[in-house]
C-alpha cells in the first residue's frame, strides 16, 4: 500500500513540475510578445509566486518520494535508468535555478518601467533571451525523465 501511494505523490509531483513549467513558460511568453512593462510585470509577479509555491515544493519533494518509492521497490539509485534519470533531474535544476533569479530580474525591470511609464530597457530583452533559451534543455531533460521512468530500460552506465 505504501508503495502505491509513493507513486501516486511521485508522478503528481512529476506532474506538477511539467506543468507548472510548461504554464509559466506560456504565461511568460504571451506577456513578453506584447512588450506592455505594465501586464509583464503582473505576470512576472505571478509567476515568481507560482514558482515558489508549486515548482520548488515538487522539486524538492520529487527526489524524496523518488528516493523512497524506490527503496520501497527495492530497485537500486545505480541501475541505468534511476541514473541517467538523476543526472538529466540535475541538469534540469542548473538550467531552472538560474531561470528563477531571471524571472526575478524580468519582473523587477518590468516593474520600474511601467513605474517610469518608459519601454522595457535593453537588459530586459537581453536576460529574456536567455530565460527563453534555457528553457529548451530544462524541458527536454524533464521529457527524458518521464521516457525513462515510464520505459525503465535496461541501460548500462559503467
Amino acid at each position: 500500500m505504501l508503495e502505491e501511494w509513493l507513486l501516486l505523490a511521485h508522478v503528481i509531483g512529476a506532474t506538477v513540475l511539467f506543468g507548472t513549467g510548461a504554464g509559466i513558460a506560456f504565461f511568460m511568453v504571451m506577456a513578453h510578445r506584447t512588450r506592455d512593462p505594465r501586464l509583464i510585470a503582473h505576470v512576472a509577479g505571478t509567476v515568481v509566486i507560482a514558482d515558489t509555491i508549486f515548482t520548488a515544493t515538487a522539486a524538492i519533494l520529487q527526489p524524496v518520494t523518488g528516493y523512497l518509492l524506490a527503496r520501497s521497490i527495492g530497485w537500486d539509485l545505480s541501475e541505468g535508468w534511476i541514473a541517467l534519470s538523476l543526472l538529466l533531474y540535475v541538469v534540469t535544476g542548473l538550467f531552472w535555478l538560474p531561470v528563477v533569479w531571471i524571472q526575478i530580474r524580468l519582473r523587477d525591470l518590468a516593474r520600474a518601467a511601467a513605474a517610469a511609464g518608459k519601454a522595457l530597457p535593453p537588459a530586459y530583452f537581453s536576460l529574456y533571451r536567455i530565460w527563453f533559451a534555457f528553457g529548451f534543455p530544462a524541458f527536454s531533460a524533464v521529457l527524458g525523465i518521464f521516457w525513462l521512468m515510464l520505459t525503465k530500460p535496461t541501460i548500462t552506465l559503467f
